[in-house]
């Protein structure tokens, strides 16, 4: 059922307060409050602003810049998340700016190359006993990486965000990660981050059937057989278009499918928020499972259609293809920087010493853009 309005808020002591002096408003460098600004709209400004924000425009979503420029990069995927969660939030009441700001966060840490990227520099890093995350590596590059101000080092973000970078999509186990000790690892995060994870989710399912059928690996007549949430709209939207073109009929059914997923995940939350008796961020924070879910219908119809493209698009042979060179390269250039770091561009000494050289050219390689990593590899296939 989509969600029609009016439509009752959840209890107004669930939401994070954004008042400065708020625990999750609490920087780490102490700042004077704005004169008109929240501090999560602070965030959102800064983030915006980021050179690791701007990066996303040059890195993969699903498919590399040599297909056609018209789909997806990574920047306008997150574009697509901040859309759908803010939507999320403002319509159950929460805090709409500390939503955004996580959406356009949430993917600051992912490498070149999607997430054959991310798999690449963590098989490489296991080889030295390290591992790579993009949330962990996102609060890296938030804290750390990024230098913008006089005052300090990094974007000195609330806790609030902070925290729902790290936790948005993942449980960190306490134990595992004692560096983390201040992000509540062993308490739910809010619900302002919850909601982020599955706007990702419903953000990518619905594009990146787009794209691939844009990309003439999908066919409209096998997602039809396949997808039961989109063959669901697709037949009534056929017949209300008699003389429409088959991808408008698609358009049309995609646009549906997005809506009854952001509708049930909106009524589901309210039914669990109900039925565990939540009435404040405490309470949230102290709840056996996440609040923010779709209804059992709709999760398995969600699974499905993710079933479904793993099968059928990001297994594809094309784009392993494109996978598998992708990991070559990474593979390449962080064997030969870890053997040579010398080849490194100078002016990084420090950081090399601090945090070792696998490490270092992780993170060097990590904050890459499609582009610039091609032209890397190419420098470093003349020279040998």
């Amino acid at each position: 059922m989509i969600v029609t309005h009016p439509l009752a808020h959840l209890p107004a002591d669930c939401r994070v307060p954004d008042d400065d002096g708020e625990p999750l408003t609490k920087r780490e460098h102490l700042e004077q409050p704005h004169p008109y600004r929240s501090a999560f709209q602070r965030d959102r400004a800064r983030i915006i602003h980021a050179r690791a924000f701007r990066r996303l425009a040059g890195k993969t979503q699903v498919f590399t810049d040599r297909y056609s420029d018209h789909f997806r990069s990574r920047l306008t995927h997150t574009t697509e998340v901040a859309q759908i969660a803010r939507t999320i939030a403002k319509t159950l009441g929460l805090n709409e700016d500390l939503s955004e700001a996580l959406a356009l966060v949430h993917d600051i840490g992912h490498p070149p190359f999607g997430h054959a990227g991310e798999h690449a520099l963590d098989k490489a890093l296991r080889k030295h006993g390290l591992r790579f995350d993009h949330n962990l590596h996102a609060l890296r590059i938030v804290e750390y990486f990024e230098q913008r101000y006089a005052g300090f080092r990094g974007l000195n973000l609330t806790l609030g965000v902070r925290e729902g970078i790290i936790k948005h999509s993942h449980d960190y186990a306490p134990k595992e990660h004692p560096e983390l000790a201040e992000y509540f690892l062993a308490k739910r995060p809010p619900l302002e981050a919850q909601l982020i994870d599955l706007a990702d989710e419903i953000a990518y399912l619905t594009a990146d059937l787009d794209d691939g059928l844009e990309a003439g690996i999908l066919s409209i007549q096998h997602v039809r057989g396949n997808v039961r949430i989109f063959e669901r709209f697709y037949v009534p939207m056929q017949q209300r278009f008699p003389g429409a073109a088959e991808k408008l009929v698609f358009n049309e059914a995609i646009k549906r499918m997005l809506n009854v997923l952001v509708g049930d995940l909106i009524e589901q939350t309210i039914r669990n928020v109900a039925n565990a008796g939540v009435h404040s961020l405490e309470d949230v924070r102290s709840a056996p499972n996440r609040l923010v879910t779709f209804s059992t219908e709709v999760e398995a119809q969600r699974m499905e259609a993710k079933s479904y493209l793993y099968e059928n698009l990001y297994r594809s042979e094309d784009l392993l293809n494109n996978q598998h060179a992708a990991g070559e390269i990474i593979q390449r250039l962080f064997d030969a920087w870890v053997a040579d770091p010398a080849l490194i561009p100078p002016g990084h000494e420090a950081d090399v010493a601090q945090q070792g050289v696998p490490r270092y050219v992780a993170d060097y390689i990590a904050g890459m853009t499609d582009k610039y990593i091609l032209a890397q590899y190419a420098s470093l296939e003349k020279r040998q």
